[in-house]
């Protein structure tokens, strides 16, 4: 892993373009840094540990510390906005590294082979839709992005790494409401080319394993006129006990997968 002291920049600004979704979603408040930091005391989510999950096969670091991860993929503009807070004070973690990664519209992950329905797609070499940023002093990361797809076996879910001098607090996923995602898929381009989700949070067995563990992993959506906002509070341990002992679990069911 490249020195945690090169993810330290902190990138401003997002970019968010096109124009109103037309998703009968909650209006969002203007974007500002103060309306933003108040916005987040009202999040999703409570001062209980969150649900870790398995890191999956997808996750490289590409050593890029930046706000805006699209690289010009299509797709419906999603800002994603966390707030990272301690499970055991429920107070802010400012100066924390945040990753998240996760697939595009189409389903496919930046940088591997053998992906797509056929399995027949490798995007090595590429870095899209991955990227880094440091919390700030609210314990807030946000994200540029866009709304992921779906590949098959999975829910849509975006990745999500906590790290604090170097160990890695939490390593997790999380979810967005299904009758949105079925509402985007199904009437918004490109997702209309596979508009139908084989799997549900109802049926997915990651989604499940969080809600048993008590854990607000489904982000709030609401509408911009930009497109979409997700925000959601996340409790990590700072012991790093907790993701030591998901480690274990994880191994002993995947094989380190």
């Amino acid at each position: 892993m490249h020195s945690f002291q090169t993810r330290r920049r902190f990138l401003g600004g997002l970019t968010l373009g096109a124009a109103g979704v037309g998703l009968d979603l909650p209006a969002a408040a203007a974007d500002t840094p103060s309306k933003q930091a108040a916005a987040a005391e009202e999040m999703p989510g409570t001062c209980v540990l969150f649900p870790q999950a398995v890191e999956g096969p997808y996750y490289f670091d590409p050593d890029l510390v930046r706000a805006d991860i699209t690289e010009g993929r299509p797709g419906l503009p999603l800002k994603l906005v966390l707030k990272f807070i301690d499970n055991g004070t429920c107070a802010a973690l400012a100066a924390t590294r945040v990753d998240v990664w996760h697939c595009d519209a189409g389903g496919i992950y930046s940088g591997y082979g053998g992906q797509g329905d056929d399995r027949n797609v490798s995007t090595k070499g590429q870095q899209y839709l991955r990227g880094t940023q440091m919390t700030d002093a609210h314990g807030i990361a946000t994200f540029s992005t866009i709304y992921p797809g779906w590949y098959p076996g999975r829910t849509p879910h975006i990745h999500v790494k906590a790290f604090l001098n170097e160990k890695t607090l939490l390593t997790g996923q999380i979810y967005f409401p299904d009758d949105l995602s079925r509402r985007v898929y199904a009437t918004k381009a490109p997702y209309k080319d596979r508009p139908v989700a084989d799997r549900s949070n109802e049926n997915d067995f990651l989604f499940q394993q969080g809600q048993k563990d008590g854990g607000g992993i489904m982000l709030a959506m609401s509408e911009t006129d930009a497109g979409v906002t997700g925000t959601l509070l996340i409790a990590v341990d700072q012991s790093g006990g907790a993701a030591q002992r998901a480690q274990g679990l994880w191994r002993r069911l995947f094989g380190g997968g």
